[in-house]
């Protein structure tokens, strides 16, 4: 959605957020439609350097309505007779390519009107002649065409302090190094390949939009989880809330089942009806902003299908799978009906599936002894449809604990020493809901996982002998210890 920011003097920035520009490629409106839909986009460039002028016209009203229809702004780049006859919000012009003051005479005082920059004394030149917006990079190499500015975040920071309109960043920026750059100030980030080269452009959007949310104060993002309660407070919805909320995230919940629950074990289940379960789901996502979805404890097959269908419905992009199957004592909190719909529709609407070993080996039917088959399950998992998958490697005998990651062409391996205690009632729990509140908070997928390993790594640290069985993980001393 776009984002509007207020500057010192009070005036309206209507330039933050994401920043789309268009490529030169095939199927241009269907990726950028795709983008578009993720709500995530907040402006749109039209750059064409290639068409006859008649063909950017077609496209570029196609481009148009589809700003419209999504609520997003509508940019021309370096071409003002296109943008008098798109009637477009605005234009975007290099340093060589048109004057800024004849852009605003022709426009008018209300279109937007961006100008590259390269430096401070480009950009102060830019301000001064009333450019609403500028353009800073590029902040790192890019693939598109040769650099021949290359900047900095750090240098971002500096100009951040000289002027007073929004700074867009482009240049070379990814989900994985967008955050120094908004961090440094900067009120949107441009791109290109970095979503319309992606198989999901609508995904690659939603995680390029939601790194904003670090910008916010707290609580940053809205987490929901969909799982049992844990009448202990150990796990289930009470350890995914303790979490969501100790993190410095705005929690919400859908209950899937109660159940009777201590650090022994436990001694009854009490699934939700589907249909109050469909409710509770429908509350909380026709009202509340959630960024993040995070799934537990499912037990039966309907309500698997519910949440499914609710996902779907709601087109929920970063949803965080726990594919929890048994309490910590062996009883079965998944039933077996409920384990193929989990492998049909919930592993592949994932954003990121979390199991541990046992349940990496039930959901592939693949052994798992050792790292190896870890990777393997990884790769079972993400060829069923998941979009990232994180094997833990708790179950195996090793004095290091390591989990993996694969998000589809490598590996990524996150370790931390193994703590010995029998009190790691919630971990799986804890870990997914930290997960979910580290992205909600615009953290990108490999930080978030590395942050909650060290929360919950600190949770069974700090963890105590409560009750007669295996106690809950201390998810107060481990969020305190967090934030020092």
């Amino acid at each position: 959605m776009l984002r509007l920011v207020v500057d010192h003097s009070g005036k309206e920035r209507r330039v933050a957020g994401l920043y789309l520009i268009t490529d030169q490629g095939e199927r241009l409106v269907p990726r950028v439609r795709e983008a578009l839909g993720s709500g995530g986009v907040a402006l749109l460039q039209y750059r064409d350097k290639v068409r006859s002028y008649e063909e950017r016209l077609a496209l570029g009203s196609d481009l148009k309505h589809l700003c419209a229809e999504f609520q997003a702004q509508f940019i021309v780049n370096d071409d003002l007779e296109l943008a008098l006859a798109l009637d477009a919000d605005g234009l975007h012009l290099g340093q060589e390519d048109g004057d800024p003051a004849a852009a605003r005479a022709a426009l008018g005082p209300k279109k937007l009107i961006g100008i590259s920059t390269h430096s401070v004394e480009e950009a102060l030149a830019a301000q001064e002649a009333g450019a609403d917006y500028i353009g800073f990079g590029s902040l790192y190499p890019t693939e598109t065409k040769d650099v021949e500015h290359l900047q900095s975040p750090e240098a971002l920071a500096h100009l951040r302090q000289q002027v007073q309109i929004p700074i867009v960043a482009i240049g070379g920026i990814s989900r994985d190094n967008a955050c120094p750059v908004i961090d440094a100030g900067a009120d949107a980030i441009a791109v290109i390949s970095a979503v319309l080269s992606s198989r999901s452009p609508g995904l690659a959007a939603t995680e390029l939009s939601l790194l904003f949310n670090r910008t916010q104060p707290q609580p940053r993002g809205g987490v929901l989880t969909i799982a049992g309660s844990d009448s202990g407070g150990g796990a289930g919805i009470q350890a995914d809330l303790k979490t969501i909320t100790l993190l410095g995230s705005y929690g919400a919940s859908a209950i899937t089942a109660l159940t009777a629950q201590n650090t022994r074990g436990v001694t009854g289940i009490h699934p939700s009806p589907p249909a109050f379960l469909a409710e509770q789901i429908d509350a909380v996502l026709s009202d509340i902003p959630i960024d993040v979805v995070k799934i537990g404890m499912l037990c039966s097959p309907e309500n698997a299908e519910i949440v499914a269908d609710k996902l779907t419905a709601y087109e929920m992009r970063i949803v965080v799978l726990d594919p929890v199957m048994s309490a910590k004592g062996g009883v079965a909190l998944l039933e077996d009906e409920a384990l193929s719909v989990l492998k049909k529709r919930l592993v592949p609407a994932s954003y990121l599936v979390t199991p541990n070993i046992p349940e990496a080996e039930a959901l592939t039917g693949l052994t798992i002894t050792d790292s190896a088959g870890m990777e393997l399950a990884a790769r079972a998992l993400h060829l069923m449809g998941a979009r990232h998958v994180l094997v833990k490697g708790g179950h195996l005998t090793e004095g290091v604990v390591t989990d993996i990651l694969f998000d589809g062409s490598g590996f990524t391996r996150f370790s931390a020493p193994r703590v010995l205690t029998r009190n790691t009632h919630g971990t799986g729990c804890t870990l997914a809901s930290a997960i979910a509140s580290y992205l909600a908070q615009g953290e990108p997928l490999p930080s978030a996982i590395l942050r909650a390993k060290l929360f919950v790594t600190r949770a069974i640290k700090y963890s105590q002998p409560l009750g007669k069985g295996h106690g809950p993980v201390n998810h107060f001393l481990a969020a305190r210890d967090q934030g020092e």
